[in-house]
């Protein structure tokens, strides 16, 4: 984006939907110099609040909603336990590298030794791990994420054409 002429730096600023409310203020300025306020969050309610609305209301009241608790909890369902498995399976194999030499050393096939099968299974469980999130992702929360975000859309659109 290109700054528009006469404009101080402070004055500038995008006009994005996905705006971090709950980070607005922190670090910016307010055009004079001190720090620009930090907006207060909305009270808990349905998520039917329209005109008359900030953004940062309809964002942290969808943020509260059950709808985007879903998300979120399928998220976690999932990263959680597969971070935990990947993060064990790497430590079990740093481990077993530095302390188990002559299991380590066994031959498989020909020069192929356990750390070498080992090594590439760190590789191999990277890209399984990564289809496996891509996957869970486009079955489990994405559609769900996507009806969130045109919500908060039009919610944010009418609350800007007041």
């Amino acid at each position: 984006m290109e700054k528009p002429e006469g404009c101080e730096a402070a004055a500038v600023r995008l006009d994005d939907p996905w705006y971090d409310a709950l980070a607005s203020g922190w670090g910016e300025l307010d055009g004079t110099g001190a720090p620009a306020p930090v907006p207060s969050p909305a009270p808990a309610g349905g998520a039917t609040r329209g005109a008359g609305h900030s953004a940062a209301e309809i964002y942290l009241e969808v943020q509260r909603s059950a709808a985007f608790q879903e998300v979120r909890s399928r998220y976690r369902r999932f990263v959680v336990p597969a971070a935990l498995a990947f993060f064990a399976w790497y430590v079990i194999y740093v481990v077993a590298a530095t302390t188990a030499h002559d299991l380590m050393a066994r031959p498989v096939v020909g020069a192929v030794n356990v750390a070498m099968v080992a090594g590439l299974g760190q590789f191999l469980s990277t890209f399984l791990l990564t289809w496996a999130y891509a996957r869970h992702a486009r079955l489990r929360r994405d559609r769900a994420a996507l009806e969130l975000r045109w919500y908060t859309q039009e919610l944010t659109r009418r609350g800007s054409k007041r």
